[in-house]
């Protein structure tokens, strides 16, 4: 599968899926990051202040993690390339449009949006106002 770079054919041919679990972002010391990586973070990020979890909610209540807001993810199913641009923008834009928060991991294959749980249907028919007709 070769990535796109060319924005008009990204914001075309994304199909956004609307994963059904629900997730946080919790932090914890570098340190003890091997200890939570058996948690299978979706994702996760080192900073300087300590280690960034994407975790499904019930695991980080199983867990005894503290987290900030819930989330829900959209995957954008095109192999977007890393160095294209403009899709994060476009994909911010539309959000924006509709007042909804977005945390946006960019993966090897495809782009990925955390959106407030109570908003990810609404996150769903904003991104499809921003594919071209």
């Amino acid at each position: 599968m070769t990535a796109i770079t060319d924005l008009d054919v990204l914001l075309r041919d994304m199909r956004p899926d609307l994963r059904p679990a629900e997730y946080v972002y919790c932090t914890v010391a570098p340190e003890e990051a091997g200890d939570w990586l058996s948690l299978s973070p979706l994702g996760f990020f080192r900073e300087d202040e300590g280690i960034t979890l994407i975790l499904e909610r019930t695991v980080a209540d199983s867990a005894g993690l503290a987290y900030g807001p819930v989330l829900r993810c959209i995957t954008l199913t095109v192999h977007s390339a890393l160095e294209a641009v403009g899709l994060t923008a476009a994909v911010a834009a539309a959000l924006t449009r509709h007042g909804i928060s977005a945390n946006v991991v960019a993966a090897y294959y495809h782009d990925h949006i955390f959106v407030p749980a109570a908003d990810g249907e609404r996150a769903l028919a904003a991104l499809a106002e921003a594919r071209p007709v």
